[in-house]
C-alpha cells in the first residue's frame, strides 16, 4: 500500500540526497540518560553493531549466555543497514566470558553491571549522524537557512515510512487484522502499532496543513519537553505560549485505543475489541544539537532526539533522501 505523501511545515525539500550508501553513512548512538549501579545480576553490553538487527543481536547474545531470549534486554530497535552502538543486558546467571564472544558485525565496547533488567524505552535519546550523498545540486544557503528553522521551531513529529513497513506492508497486515484474521502475537502487535501510528499521523498532518503542529489551540494536551508528562491545556495564556515558543512544552495527539470514535470503524472496531488504552504522543519533535558540514558530494548532519522519534522527521524537511537499501 502506497502511503500518504504527508505534509511538509516547511516548504519543498531543498534537494536529493541517497542516504545508506554504506552503513556508516547511517550512524546512531543509545543515551540512556541514567547511571549504572556496579553490581547485581545482569551485564550490560555497549555493543556497537554494523548491518545487524538489533533482534538477532539479542539472540545471538542469549545463546552465547545460555539464556533464553526474553530475558536479554534492549532499550529500542536499532536499523540494521547501519552502524549502531546500544546496550544489551544478559543475566549473568551461567557467569558467561565475553571476551569470547564472536558475532560478525558486532563489537563490544564496554561491559558494565546493573541490578534490573534493561527494558524498552528505558533510554532518553539517540544520537545521529547522518550523511547525505546529494543527487542534485545543493544550495548551501537555502540549507542553512532551513536548518535554522528547525533547530529554533523543531519539525512535525511524524511516525516514520519504517513503522508502515516496506511498501506499506505493515498496513496491509493492519487491515488483516481488523477484519478478523488470527495472528501471532508479535505480528498482532505490529498491527495496532501501525494503525495508531498512520491514524496520528493523519491527524497530525491537518495540524501541518492548518499551521498549527507547533502552537496550542483550544482543547488540546501539553507534553513537557522531554518528559512523558502531559496535562490538559485549560487557558492559552501568555505564560503558556511562552513556554511553547522556548520549547519547554508541546502540543500533544492522540494515538488512538479503545473508545476514541475514529475511521474507518473497521479499525476501530479492532482497537476496542483488543482493548487497546489511548495514549498520547508530542506533535511536535525538537531537534537537539543540529550541526552540519559540507563534503565533496554531500552534507553530514547531526543531531539528538528523544527516544521513540524517527531521524527522517528531520529529513523530510530538509531534502528527499533516497534510501540505498
Amino acid at each position: 500500500m502506497e502511503l500518504p505523501d504527508w505534509p511538509r511545515a516547511q516548504s519543498a525539500p531543498l534537494f536529493v540526497a541517497r542516504l545508506r550508501s554504506v552503513p556508516q553513512d547511517f550512524q546512531v548512538t543509545e543515551q540512556l540518560g541514567w547511571e549504572f549501579s556496579g553490581d547485581g545480576e545482569h551485564d550490560y553490553l555497549w555493543i556497537e553493531k554494523t548491518g545487524a538487527n538489533t533482534e538477532w543481536v539479542a539472540r545471538q547474545l542469549a545463546m552465547f549466555a545460555d539464556v533464553p531470549a526474553k530475558d536479554v534486554g534492549y532499550a529500542g530497535l536499532k536499523d540494521r543497514h547501519a552502524v549502531t552502538q546500544q546496550w544489551f543486558s544478559i543475566p549473568r546467571w551461567n557467569a558467561p566470558v565475553w571476551e569470547g564472544l564472536d558475532i560478525e558485525g558486532v563489537r563490544i565496547v564496554d561491559v558494565q553491571r546493573h541490578l534490573r533488567k534493561l527494558r524498552r524505552g528505558a533510554h532518553r535519546a539517540n544520537a545521529f549522524r547522518l550523511v547525505l550523498r546529494c543527487e542534485t545540486i545543493p544550495d548551501h544557503g537555502a540549507i542553512e537557512n532551513r536548518l535554522t528553522e528547525i533547530r529554533s521551531r523543531g519539525v512535525p513529529n511524524y511516525f516514520g515510512e519504517q513503522r508502515f513497513g516496506r511498501d506499506g506492508g505493515n498496513l496491509r497486515l493492519a487491515n488483516d487484522w481488523a477484519t478478523g484474521r488470527r495472528l501471532p502475537r508479535h505480528k498482532r502487535s505490529l498491527a495496532i502499532s501501525t494503525v495508531r501510528s498512520f491514524l496520528f499521523n493523519e491527524a497530525l498532518a491537518k495540524r501541518v496543513q492548518e499551521a498549527t503542529w507547533n502552537q496550542f489551540v483550544a482543547g488540546d494536551l501539553a507534553n513537557l519537553d522531554g518528559t512523558r508528562s502531559v496535562f490538559d491545556v485549560m487557558e492559552i495564556d501568555e505564560e503558556l505560549q511562552r513556554r511553547c515558543k522556548e520549547m519547554d512544552v508541546h502540543p500533544a495527539g492522540i494515538l488512538p485505543g479503545e473508545g476514541s470514535n475514529i475511521e474507518p470503524e473497521i479499525w476501530q472496531s479492532a482497537l476496542d475489541k483488543g482493548r487497546v488504552e489511548p495514549g498520547t504522543r508530542s506533535l511536535r519533535l525538537p531537534v537537539r544539537d543540529l550541526a552540519s558540514e559540507f563534503i565533496e558530494g554531500g552534507i553530514v548532519l547531526s543531531f539528538t532526539l528523544d527516544r521513540g522519534t524517527f531521524a527522517t522527521a528531520v529529513l523530510r524537511e530538509l531534502c528527499e533522501a533516497v534510501s540505498s537499501r
